[in-house]
């Protein structure tokens, strides 16, 4: 029977560091940066955040490779780190939460494409940060690796580390507390928030006919 690293790369290039292979880590982390990257921007939007939650994540990996026992992939162990040193991020942020400026993975500011709509969009995507923001921890990090990452229930408990059941339920409560939030937002609802109260005629009147309009679901899934 082959030998299990032989077939996986990553558990190969982890044996190497634990045996002391200078090289052989920085090669597992340039294998995974921009992934491990991605889902940490995703649960925190905000790049500078992001960046420091995978530097956390990746130096404690650094440290722990020694205790990896294959339970699970090296790539699966890595984005589970990855996760939890974003969440504790999350956790410090609970008390004063911010709705960041919306940005692309260079870090600078994304604009849609037709300027036409540049203003409303930035609102949306502000609306729907804001409202991911404000989701309690756990029911954020269940609706962004569900939603928004598109990984299967299980493969989101594994990173998690909590039932599959949780999961589903987190992502149920969650799912349901953005759609209170942002409800007002459907094409054919009037009804607006206090924010949107307060911005007034700021925002430009959107119609669930325009080819540009976008709703909360698609601004949620398609990276905001």
């Amino acid at each position: 029977m082959a030998d299990p690293e032989q077939l996986d790369p990553d558990a190969e290039l982890l044996h190497r560091h634990v045996a002391g292979d200078p090289d052989a880590f920085p090669a597992l982390f340039r294998a995974h940066a921009d992934r491990l990257w991605s889902v940490a921007f995703r649960l925190l939007h905000d790049p500078e955040e992001a960046a420091d939650a995978v530097q956390e994540a990746m130096l404690s990996a650094h440290r722990r490779a020694a205790s990896f026992r294959g339970e699970a992939t090296v790539r699966t162990w890595l984005h589970r780190i990855t996760v939890n040193a974003a969440l504790d991020r999350l956790r410090r942020q609970a008390a004063r939460p911010t709705v960041p400026m919306p940005t692309g993975p260079d870090g600078t500011e994304h604009d849609p494409a037709d300027p036409r709509d540049a203003h409303a969009e930035g609102e949306l995507r502000i609306d729907v940060a804001g409202a991911l923001a404000r989701l309690p921890a756990p029911l954020r990090a269940a609706v962004v690796l569900v939603d928004v990452e598109g990984l299967p229930m299980a493969v989101a408990a594994e990173l998690l580390g909590v039932p599959v059941g949780t999961v589903k339920s987190r992502a149920a409560r969650g799912r349901a507390r953005l759609a209170e939030q942002l409800g007002y937002l459907r094409p054919g609802n009037h009804l607006a928030s206090p924010s949107v109260s307060e911005r007034g005629a700021r925002r430009a009147p959107r119609t669930s006919g325009s080819p540009n309009a976008s709703t909360p679901e698609e601004v949620i899934g398609g990276g905001a």
